[in-house]
C-alpha cells in the first residue's frame, strides 16, 4: 500500500497508512503512517470495540494536519487489548479558523 500511497500524493491527494510492519513501511517511503504493534490483521483494533477503532481513526486524521515532512511514522503507543479507550473529542482535529 506504501507505493500507492506514494502514487496518489504525487497526483496532490494527501494519503495516510496504518502499519503493523514499521520496517516495510519505512522502506517503501510512504508519506506518512501511523505505526501499531498489534497482530497481523487488525490495523484498526479489534473486532466490535468501536472506541478503540474510533480512536484510531482519529489519530489517522490528527496526523494528516500535523505530519510537516515525508516519511513520518507515528507510534502512539496503544498497547493491545490492555487499554481502555475513550470517545475521541473531534472537533479537535479541525483546523483552527
Amino acid at each position: 500500500m506504501g507505493l500507492v500511497a506514494r502514487e496518489i500524493e504525487a497526483a496532490g491527494i494527501p494519503t495516510i497508512a496504518v502499519s503493523l510492519a514499521r520496517d516495510v513501511t519505512a522502506s517503501v517511503g510512504v508519506p506518512r503512517a501511523l505505526f501499531l504493534r498489534w497482530p497481523l490483521g487488525h490495523p484498526l483494533g479489534e473486532a466490535n470495540a468501536l472506541l478503540q477503532q474510533r480512536t484510531i481513526l482519529y489519530d489517522c486524521l490528527g496526523l494528516l494536519l500535523t505530519a510537516t515532512a515525508p516519511g513520518v511514522i507515528a507510534e502512539p503507543g496503544y498497547r493491545w487489548r490492555r487499554q481502555e479507550y475513550a470517545e475521541p473529542e473531534w472537533g479537535g482535529i479541525a483546523n483552527d479558523e
